[in-house]
C-alpha cells in the first residue's frame, strides 16, 4: 500500500508498526504528502520507506497535481492507497486509476468535508465518531467500510472530541486496513463486503 499524510503521520505511524507482524498482510511500499518538510515523511524516512512529495502549490490547476500524484503514486504499484491525516481532496485522476481508501472523524454521510469535528459540536449531536470508506470523486462519499462511535460528552471543545476521535480512528484503519489486505473486499454499489477468492498481500 501507499500511505498519503500530511502532517505528523500519527496513523502511518500505527500502519507501520502493524505491518511489522508479517500476519498483518499488509507492506507499505511508500509514504508520499502534498507538502514538504512534514514529520511524518521523516518518520517514514528514519524507518527506511520510499518517500515522495508532490507539492500542491507547485502546479496551477488542481487537475495538474491530481494527475501528477496519480502518477507518482503509479510508480509503487500499490494495490490499495490509503489516505490517512491526507488533507487535500483526490481527484478522478488519481481516484479513476488507484483503489484508495479514507478515514474520516465523523459518522458519515453526516458532516463531511475539512470541519467535520466542528460541524458535529456545533449541530449538537450527541454522537459522532470516524468512518473508513473508499474514495470516489465525490468528497467523504464514498461505499462505507466501517465506522465506530464516540459519544460526545458536555464541555466538550473541538480538540478535545477530536482527540478521542483519533484513538479510535488508528485502531479502526490498523483493524480494516489488515482485514482488507487477509480477506479481499467486494463492492456492490454501495454495499461493501469483505471476501473475495483472489486475497493476496498487498503492496
Amino acid at each position: 500500500m501507499v500511505v498519503l499524510i500530511s502532517g505528523t503521520g500519527s496513523n502511518m505511524s500505527a500502519l507501520m508498526e502493524a505491518a511489522k507482524d508479517p500476519a498483518y498482510g499488509a507492506e507499505i511500499v511508500a509514504v508520499g504528502t502534498d507538502r514538504e518538510g512534514t514529520r511524518g515523511i521523516q518518520v517514514a524516512e528514519a524507518a527506511g520507506v520510499p518517500t515522495f512529495v508532490v507539492p500542491f502549490r507547485a502546479f496551477a490547476e488542481r487537475s495538474e497535481w491530481d494527475a501528477a500524484m496519480s502518477d507518482r503514486i503509479a510508480e509503487y504499484t500499490p494495490d490499495l492507497v490509503v489516505s490517512a491525516g491526507f488533507m487535500r481532496i483526490l481527484g478522478p485522476a488519481v481516484v479513476g486509476r488507484h483503489q484508495a481508501v479514507n478515514i474520516h472523524p465523523a459518522l458519515l454521510p453526516s458532516f463531511p468535508g475539512a470541519h467535520a469535528v466542528r460541524d458535529a459540536l456545533a449541530h449538537g449531536v450527541r454522537v459522532t465518531g470516524t468512518t473508513i470508506h473508499f474514495l470516489d470523486e465525490g468528497i467523504d462519499s464514498g461505499p462505507i467500510i466501517d465506522q465506530v462511535a464516540v459519544p460526545v460528552e458536555d464541555g466538550d471543545d473541538e480538540a478535545g472530541l477530536h482527540e478521542r476521535i483519533k484513538v479510535v480512528e488508528r485502531r479502526m484503519l490498523v483493524d480494516t486496513v489488515g482485514r482488507l489486505a487477509r480477506e479481499g473486499w467486494t463492492i456492490d454499489g454501495r454495499h461493501v463486503r469483505f471476501g473475495r477468492t483472489d486475497t493476496k498481500e498487498i503492496r
